[in-house]
């Protein structure tokens, strides 16, 4: 299961709840075994420069090396970069848990 991270600074006006949800599409448009993503968004009150970063975060497999990641990336910056304001920076950092990460779903 994928976790987004979103930390941006507070002035943007966007939609973060439809963004989370466009992020989630794309990752299941480039592999659509990875499940629902576990989004969260963290507005900075207090920032320099207006900026937002996206932070994906994914279980290592063995059809997600460098090609996949390069690929899911660029999706991701042009989704992104259709829905920001400008001037507006833009991050996005795709990276693999370690072999310490643990998840479940508690019922």
């Amino acid at each position: 299961m994928p976790h987004l991270q979103l930390n941006y600074s507070s002035d943007l006006d966007i939609d973060v709840p439809v963004i989370l949800a466009r992020v989630e599409d794309i990752i299941l448009s480039h592999d659509n075994g990875s499940g629902e993503t576990k989004g969260r968004a963290y507005p900075a009150p207090v920032f320099h420069h207006t900026h937002l970063k996206a932070s994906v975060s994914l279980l290592p497999k063995p059809h997600r090396g460098a090609v996949f990641v390069a690929a899911l990336q660029q999706d991701i910056v042009e989704e992104l970069s259709a829905m920001l304001p400008r001037p507006c920076w833009l991050s996005v950092d795709i990276t693999f848990s370690g072999p310490g990460y643990h998840t479940e779903l508690l019922v």
